[in-house]
């Protein structure tokens, strides 16, 4: 089985978000299971730098805008997975990061950036490919290469594709004139096509063109269905539910794994789990926590948006500090919040700790030293925090959405509410402190979380599943 895996971005090459992770770590475990599966990225700088050794495997004429450019190919680091970088520097190689440049604003020119990447995606999965390798099945990641399948479209479909949504959040809408520049013909423009309330969409256009849809968690397949969490989408889903499937996104267990973490200042296990209070103690004392063994601490990172439900915690904090509990917040995101974290740290100090910004190291020893992690999103396609959380012995408390129900069980490996409020988010911190003092019982909720399988190989069997629907026989 051969697999095109076409994506913006890929750890430990790019990244701005879990798109990277999953991009990073599914090609990987799909080669374990006998996959060949290939990357196709822009060849950004930055990414070019951390590629390493790499050759010219063909050269790209006849691209949109009339350009020429080289196919570069390389290695996953730390695996063998082969990558293709599209290399075109007046597109990919300038300041800022991927999508934006130095001062956060999009790059006008975005929707022609994205058509190279799924005009070459496309060629490079059809008969057409300068390479002496073609794909059986193109998978496509989020709206930067969802103009691919419809490029296959016109080309008389000749290799079947997936398309995964990571966020249907972010759908590449642009206004109509671009369509002049991407080489696809006006009668693609249509509600049976591109056009999404009257301008162009990147996203719709892999959602509808794509022979199969999956989503990165079961309940999130579902939820965007529907009004609330569709995004202007869920007619189209709704009418393609018998070729949509929702895969959870799996986790790096050899980096997320406190037996052998080297950011942690002592290991543990769920069979020696008493290294886990040492990391709780030096956490305490790392960002000037009282040192309290008994008093439970609640852990928090991610972004710090109203999605991710930061405002919802703030709301909390003061009731955990009165319960006697202490709370460490992690992140970066909207100044408004950030500010407001701040000022809570500041109100109550020896309870309350933050860091803005985002430290690598210091993701895992919250993990690690926190007894709770707070995770209550508004909505959620995957997530991965809660999943570490699990792994490190740190229950969860999380909204019910998404990936978030779809991974935690209530009562037996975290505790998990239903309405994205802060009262309902109290009483779930409530239960977290009443079964705090019962060690026994929360032990057992710990151990319980710990023995779960997150790993990538479950993940990678389902989407062989899918591809081996679309080409049987390979």
């Amino acid at each position: 089985m051969k697999i095109l895996f076409a994506t913006s971005e890929a750890q430990p090459l790019i990244k701005t978000g879990g798109l990277a992770d999953v991009s990073g770590a599914l090609p990987p475990a799909l080669q374990d299971l006998g996959v060949d599966c290939r990357l196709l990225l822009p060849g950004y700088g930055p990414l070019l730098d951390r590629l390493g050794p790499v050759r010219e495997v063909a050269h790209l004429g006849g691209l949109p805008g009339g350009l020429e450019g080289r196919l570069l190919q390389g290695s996953l680091p730390n695996s063998t997975v082969p990558v293709y970088a599209l290399d075109i520097p007046v597109a990919f190689q300038r300041p800022g990061g991927p999508y934006q440049d130095v001062t956060g604003h999009d790059f006008p020119d975005n929707a022609w950036r994205f058509a190279l990447l799924g005009k070459v995606a496309a060629r490079l999965a059809g008969p057409a490919t300068p390479l002496d390798w073609q794909p059986d099945v193109l998978h496509c990641n989020d709206w930067q290469t969802g103009l691919a399948p419809a490029y296959l479209h016109y080309q008389g479909r000749p290799t079947p594709s997936v398309m995964t949504v990571h966020n249907l959040a972010y759908q590449g809408i642009f206004p109509p004139h671009v369509l002049a520049n991407l080489d696809l013909p006006p009668q693609s423009f249509q509600m049976e096509g591109l056009e999404y309330y009257g301008n162009l969409s990147f996203l719709k256009s892999g959602l509808y063109y794509s022979d199969r849809l999956t989503t990165v968690s079961p309940s999130y397949a579902e939820e965007i269905q529907g009004e609330h969490l569709g995004m202007g989408m869920q007619g189209l889903l709704a009418n393609r539910r018998g070729s949509l499937r929702g895969i959870l996104n799996g986790i790096d267990t050899g980096d997320w794994n406190p037996a052998s973490d080297l950011h942690l200042p002592g290991s543990y296990s769920a069979r020696a789990p008493a290294g886990k209070k040492q990391c709780k103690a030096a956490l305490q004392q790392e960002l000037g926590l009282v040192q309290e063994p008994r008093a439970p601490l609640f852990g928090l990172i991610a972004r710090m948006t109203h999605q991710k439900g930061l405002d919802l915690v703030l709301a909390v904090a003061e009731g955990i500090v009165h319960r006697g509990g202490q709370l460490i917040m992690l992140g970066t995101g909207d100044k408004l919040l950030e500010q407001a974290v701040r000022v809570t740290a500041a109100r109550h100090p020896g309870r309350v700790a933050c860091f803005i910004g985002y430290d690598e190291g210091l993701s895992h020893r919250i993990e690690a030293g926190a007894d709770c992690f707070l995770m209550p999103s508004r909505f959620e396609p995957c997530g991965l925090n809660q999943m570490y959380s699990l792994r490190y012995g740190t229950p969860p408390i999380v909204h019910a959405t998404g990936g978030l129900r779809d991974t935690v069980e209530n009562g037996v490996t975290g505790f998990v509410f239903a309405e994205p409020s802060p009262h309902s988010l109290w009483l779930a911190v409530e239960r977290a402190f009443d079964l705090y003092s019962r060690p026994a019982e929360w032990k057992r909720m710990m151990l319980a979380g710990m023995h779960k399988d997150f790993s990538w190989e479950h993940s990678a069997r389902q989407y062989l599943g899918v591809y081996q629907e679309l080409a049987p026989g390979t």
